[in-house]
C-alpha cells in the first residue's frame, strides 16, 4: 500500500516510521527546503536507517498524492490552511484514496466544507496521540458528509498497522482525548498557580496514582471496581457529594502571561533544557508500559 503523509513535523515522521516498519511504501511531503534532511534524521531517531528505504521526500503536494492508497494530513492546526491543502490533495490523489487528517480539535465537516461530496464521503479524522508510532490509540471522527464505509476502511487500515481505533459518535471540539487532558491541565495549572504543588510534584501524583489507574483501567473502569460489591453505583452513592463539591471548587485559571509564565518558568527549572533525553525515555516508558498490560491481557 502507498501512503501519502503530509506534514513532516513530529506526528508527520512518526507516522512515517510507524507505516515503514508495517511494510508500507510512504512518500513525505511539505515545502520545507530541509525536507529531507528532517525525514531523514527523524526517521533514524523513532526508528531505524533500513526503514528509509521505503520512504519519499516529495515536496511539491500534487506529485505526492498521485497514486496514494492512503493520505494522511497533519499541517497546520489552522482550518483555511487544511482547507487548502484538502483542496489541492483531493484533486490530485486517485478517485478512491481514503482521506485522513490528524487535526487536533478542529470538525472534520469544517475540513472538507470546500470538497466536493465524492471527496468529503472519503474523508475523516483520524486523531493520535504523539507519539503515534507508540501510542495505539487513534480518534476517529466522521464528518457529516463522511461515508460509513469511510470509517470502517479506517478502521481496518489503522488496526492493520497496530493501532487502536476508536469511533467518537458526534462532532465536537478537541474530540475525547484532548477535552480530557484539558480538564485535567487547567485544574494543574490552577494548582501550581496557587502554590498547591510544584509542577514536578502534580506529575508525580499523576504517574504514582492516576496514571497507572488510568493506563489499566481508565476513569470508569476504575471507578467501577473502586466501589467495592456495589461497583460504580454504591462510589458514586457514597462519594458523590464529596466528589460534587470538589468539582464546584475546581479552578479556573486564566493562561494570561503571568500564568503562562509562571508555570512554564518552573516546569523548565524542574525538567531542565534537554528535551530530547527526555523524550527519549518518555518514549521508552510508555512501550514498556503498554507491552506489560499487553501481556497481562493475554494471559487473562
Amino acid at each position: 500500500m502507498r501512503i501519502t503523509e503530509i506534514g513532516a513535523g513530529t506526528i508527520g515522521v512518526s507516522w512515517t516510521v510507524l507505516l515503514a516498519a508495517a511494510g508500507h511504501d510512504v512518500v513525505v511531503t511539505d515545502p520545507r527546503p530541509d525536507l529531507a534532511e528532517v525525514v531523514d534524521a527523524g526517521v533514524r531517531r523513532f526508528g531505524s536507517a533500513d526503514l528509509l528505504e521505503r520512504v519519499v521526500c516529495e515536496p511539491d503536494l500534487a506529485r505526492a498524492v498521485a497514486g496514494a492508497d492512503v493520505v494522511q494530513e497533519q499541517g497546520p492546526e489552522r482550518l483555511e490552511v487544511k482547507q487548502d491543502i484538502w483542496a489541492t490533495a483531493a484533486a490530485h490523489a486517485p478517485a478512491g484514496a481514503l482521506l485522513l487528517s490528524s487535526t487536533s480539535g478542529i470538525l472534520p465537516t469544517d475540513v472538507a466544507a470546500r470538497l466536493d461530496d465524492d471527496a468529503a464521503a472519503r474523508l475523516l479524522v483520524a486523531h493520535p496521540f504523539n507519539p503515534p508510532h507508540v501510542l495505539p490509540l487513534v480518534e476517529l471522527v466522521a464528518g457529516q458528509r463522511t461515508a460509513r464505509d469511510s470509517v470502517a476502511r479506517a478502521t481496518e487500515f489503522l488496526r492493520s498497522v497496530g493501532k487502536d481505533p476508536v469511533e467518537i459518535h458526534k462532532e465536537v471540539y478537541g474530540f475525547v482525548g484532548n477535552r480530557l487532558q484539558s480538564a485535567l491541565f487547567r485544574e494543574a495549572v490552577s494548582l501550581v498557580r496557587d502554590g498547591v504543588v510544584s509542577p514536578a510534584e502534580l506529575d508525580r501524583v499523576v504517574t504514582g496514582a492516576l496514571g497507572p489507574r488510568w493506563a489499566t483501567g481508565g476513569p470508569f473502569l476504575s471507578f467501577h471496581l473502586g466501589g467495592g460489591d456495589g461497583g460504580l453505583r454504591h462510589l458514586l452513592e457514597h462519594l458523590g457529594p464529596g466528589m460534587a463539591r470538589r468539582w464546584a471548587d475546581l479552578g479556573d485559571p486564566a493562561l494570561d502571561a503571568d500564568t503562562v509564565e509562571a508555570i512554564s518558568t518552573a516546569t523548565e527549572d524542574a525538567y531542565g533544557p534537554s528535551r530530547e533525553a527526555l523524550t527519549t525515555a518518555r518514549d521508552r516508558a510508555e512501550t514498556s508500559v503498554l507491552a506489560a498490560r499487553s501481556e497481562i491481557l493475554e494471559e487473562s
